[in-house]
């Protein structure tokens, strides 16, 4: 049995990992607030963006047909944009996107270059030997557009290039506090309507805009369609690997808010079991000693 001063020792140790679980918690929670705010700010104007796209590559005109992003080829290499945290200590948020991105790599028919957003996606695909094109970590706890600039442009230009004949986005897809999923869906080549605008594996939303209507009559450009699709396909495409990273990152707040709350809670248990183990403990030595007293005193009186 443990001695009252390990008992004591543990005691004062998670008494100091509560505090540092509850400080983690609070800090969790206030980034929490501000990026949900963020991803609900923005979350609109993706989708309204991505129907835009969609309806653009169902334009039956010359110009829509041959833009590269919203032209279909056949698949020699996969690209994957793999959205993870720089840390853990978040529950189960990472290995949950990280699993899904493993079934969905061994999977696919053709080679599956990936392009990681987090230091925990990184090294894991490292690894793991899949082939890392790029790597992004340490952004900003409220990231602009102009940040995640660099990542959607590679994923944009390779797929142009010819590098990627399909482009998709691994992200943890931010409902509420509790409630955040990793999902894969299909960003590029842009699908017209009427074909399945995101392919999906367990957890993956069927399509971020099912409620995208057939296109009715077509689109008049200014100045033309040639410049107008230059410009705006990959400036929207761009947006979508932008909402991708704040879904995640408003997830993975909520994933250890609630991660060290648990944490706190056991520690707190921890402790409760452990002061009753110590008063137990101490109870036993006052009683020996107590009885050693008793039995000293009794030889004395009986010599």
């Amino acid at each position: 049995m443990a001695t009252l001063r390990e008992i004591r020792r543990r005691i004062r140790s998670v008494k100091n990992v509560s505090q540092v679980t509850r400080a983690m918690q609070m800090v969790a929670a206030s980034k929490m607030r501000r990026a949900q705010e963020q991803v609900l700010a923005t979350r609109e104007y993706s989708e309204k963006a991505w129907e835009l796209l969609v309806h653009l590559a169902s334009q039956p005109t010359d110009d829509a047909r041959q833009n590269a992003l919203c032209t279909a080829r056949p698949v020699r290499a996969v690209g994957l944009v793999l959205v993870t945290g720089d840390k853990g200590l978040a529950g189960g948020y990472n290995h949950n996107v990280l699993r899904l991105a493993v079934r969905f790599i061994r999977e696919q028919q053709a080679p599956v270059k990936v392009i990681t957003v987090g230091r925990k996606g990184r090294d894991f695909m490292v690894r793991l030997g899949v082939d890392l094109v790029a790597e992004s970590s340490d952004l900003p706890a409220q990231p602009k557009l102009r940040d995640v600039l660099p990542v959607a442009r590679v994923a944009i230009g390779d797929f142009e290039k010819g590098l990627f004949d399909e482009v998709y986005l691994a992200y943890t897809l931010y409902y509420n506090t509790i409630r955040h999923e990793p999902v894969i869906r299909r960003l590029l080549p842009i699908r017209p309507v009427g074909e399945p605008q995101s392919e999906a594996m367990s957890g993956i939303l069927p399509d971020q805009l099912g409620k995208i209507g057939p296109v009715k009559g077509e689109y008049i450009y200014e100045p033309s369609a040639a410049a107008l699709l230059q410009t705006v396909v990959p400036r929207f495409t761009e947006m979508q690997i932008y909402q991708a990273i704040l879904e995640s990152l408003a997830s993975e707040h909520s994933a250890r808010m609630i991660a060290m709350r648990n944490a706190t809670d056991n520690a707190l248990d921890m402790i409760h079991s452990l002061t009753l183990t110590y008063n137990r403990a101490r109870q036993e030595a006052i009683t020996k000693e107590i009885i050693d007293i008793a039995g000293g005193s009794e030889a004395l009186t009986k010599a």
